[in-house]
């Protein structure tokens, strides 16, 4: 799977995403140390115990680099930065039934607003799988020759 560059000087506006998830009952912030647990037992529960290893790394940043979505105090979304490598985003994630109401999006505009805030000018999205949707939504490009990048060699 290839990765993805984002200009983060030029990012369009997130505020129709923030209001989506609101409008849906999702609360977006950042995450709190005592998330850590919960968090990482929704991520292996939803998205597998690799994904819940590297979001763990998030909790060893200051300021944490995970952000959660909550709806009625339950976890139902996450995404994290600068877990696998400096200036990458996620790995992110939202629960089934919460995608297409603009969770997913605003949890990666607050990675990229945060990662802007540390003064990165661009982003790496490491090995996606959906390209289009990011393309779309950040203007997120294709890296030329990064189809066996750093997540072609975990595990091998």
């Amino acid at each position: 799977m290839p990765d993805m560059l984002v200009r983060l000087y030029d990012l369009p506006s997130a505020q129709g995403y923030y209001r989506r998830a609101e409008e849906a009952g999702v609360t977006v912030r950042r995450a709190d140390p005592w998330d850590r647990l919960r968090l990482r037992t929704f991520v292996e529960k939803e998205f597998g115990p690799l994904w819940a290893i590297e979001t763990d790394v998030a909790f060893s940043r200051q300021p944490i680099a995970a952000f959660v979505a909550t709806s009625a105090g339950a976890i139902v979304g996450f995404a994290a930065y600068e877990c696998t490598r400096r200036n990458y985003f996620g790995p992110t994630g939202v629960r089934p039934d919460l995608r297409g109401k603009g969770v997913g999006a605003a949890l990666l505009f607050r990675c990229l607003e945060a990662l802007r805030e540390m003064g990165y000018a661009y982003a790496v999205i490491g090995g996606v799988g959906p390209a289009a949707y990011y393309e779309k939504v950040c203007g997120a490009f294709l890296i030329p020759g990064s189809e066996s990048g750093i997540y072609g060699t975990i595990g091998g």
